[in-house]
């Protein structure tokens, strides 16, 4: 379940997420205009954002009551947001506005009837502004409902430039130089990964990354939507690609016993934290927000990536994760819902966010010089120019029993493969089972 976006944090942010939701609800800190079109209105969002997130989210809910005099409130959902927002829907307090994580925690509403259609304004900027996929990721059945307000771009390699200097090592180009570097940088007293394996999740990322770029997108396509089966040869040679990495203590801190006791935020603290244990962290580039924000890093200079090479004869993959915008047509206010989708589909209301950093959008309109730093520049400028060839996050598109349950379907099961990578069938066979029984086929 993502996460992503600081959603990568969730699971370090569970407790204060949960400890919020037993709290009043926050609104933004700015002052709703007296004479505005939404005066006396009150837009409700329910969103897993919590810390810096939630308080960057607030100065874009700010700029939307400066413009229409809505009060806004933001109610943090916790991990699971499907059944947070069932309850408060059978308990007729709905709120307005979602951001929903999962692609296919989005599909769900749409077939259970929750959700109200983009209005024509709102579908028609964001087809002008954001590439044709992401409007089919928050497409049901014919019925556009969902807006990509945030992205993450989870096709970065982040490193320590001092550990790569100290070993004569440059940034790989390909996957076979990748495994060599990182056995320099073991040998030159550094190893390589820090790999986050007690949040399942991060794992799921490896995966894909190598899937993606080794198998191509159609067989990725057809995976996510398990039409191709999960003991498929791709799926095993992805596997075995993966175990070159997770059975070399080399080239995983720790090993994997280490692994698995690392959370996300510790996997950026072995690499950029007071006493590194690590050269490299593979994650998305929230990687640079955390260790701006925790440890002081400044990205782009003593925080750098590269992006995952590609793997044998493939391209390199551009996998992303994102957060979408939807109405609930039970809530009271669902037409001002509406509304600050209008605004959300914007460049100005991403740009509130840009500035404030730990922010991607997929809306090419954006300025680019809207963002704080060169890092987020450049990230932001590699997922619009990837445009249809970006692959939504796999495991997000899954059902959550098989791709967002923590010591369940793929998570565990991956998290297993790393404690023994020793037989990539099995780990298929095992993984196939998991999937047909969440998918139903």
């Amino acid at each position: 379940m993502r996460r992503p976006s600081l959603t990568t944090l969730r699971a370090a942010g569970a407790l204060t997420a949960a400890l919020a939701l037993a709290l009043t609800a926050c609104g933004g800190d700015a002052d709703p205009k007296s004479g505005g079109e939404l005066a006396g209105t009150t837009v409700t969002v329910a969103g897993v954002w919590t810390g810096g997130e939630q308080k960057n989210f607030k100065k874009v809910l700010d700029a939307f009551s400066a413009k229409t005099g809505a009060k806004t409130v933001f109610v943090p959902s916790g991990d699971n947001v499907s059944t947070f927002v069932g309850s408060k829907i059978e308990g007729g307090n709905a709120p307005e506005v979602v951001l929903v994580p999962q692609v296919g925690v989005l599909r769900q509403f749409a077939e259970a009837g929750w959700l109200t259609p983009l209005s024509e304004k709102t579908a028609a900027t964001a087809t002008g502004n954001l590439a044709p996929v992401w409007k089919e990721y928050g497409t049901v059945d014919g019925a556009y409902y969902g807006l990509y307000f945030k992205a993450a771009h989870k096709s970065t390699v982040w490193y320590a430039p001092d550990a790569l200097e100290q070993a004569g090592v440059a940034e790989p180009k390909s996957w076979d130089e990748l495994l060599a570097s990182g056995r320099t940088l073991a040998d030159s007293g550094r190893p390589a990964f820090a790999v986050a394996g007690e949040d399942g999740w991060t794992l799921t990322d490896w995966f894909e990354n190598v899937y993606l770029s080794q198998a191509g997108p159609e067989k990725y396509d057809l995976l996510a939507r398990h039409e191709l089966k999960w003991t498929d040869p791709s799926v095993v040679t992805a596997l075995t690609t993966l175990a070159e990495v997770f059975k070399d203590e080399r080239l995983v801190a720790g090993g994997a016993a280490e692994a698995l006791r690392t959370d996300f935020p510790g996997s950026v603290e072995k690499v950029f934290g007071p006493e590194p244990k690590a050269a490299l962290v593979y994650e998305g580039d929230f990687v640079g927000g955390v260790a701006r924000d925790e440890f002081g890093r400044k990205p782009g200079e003593d925080a750098k990536f590269f992006p995952f090479p590609p793997v044998g004869s493939g391209k390199a993959p551009v996998v992303s994760g994102g957060d979408a915008a939807v109405v609930l047509k039970d809530a009271k206010n669902a037409d001002a819902g509406m509304r600050l989708l209008e605004f959300l589909a914007t460049p100005e209301a991403a740009e509130v966010w840009a500035g404030a950093g730990g922010f991607l959008s997929p809306n090419k309109d954006v300025k680019p010089e809207a963002y704080a730093d060169d890092t987020a520049r450049a990230t932001a400028a590699s997922l619009v120019a990837a445009g249809d060839t970006v692959r939504f996050d796999m495991s997000d598109q899954a059902p959550a029993a098989f791709g967002g349950t923590k010591g369940a379907g793929e998570w565990k099961l991956l998290q297993d493969f790393l404690r023994d990578p020793s037989d990539p069938k099995r780990t298929a066979a095992a993984l196939e089972a998991a999937a047909a029984k969440a998918y139903g086929n």
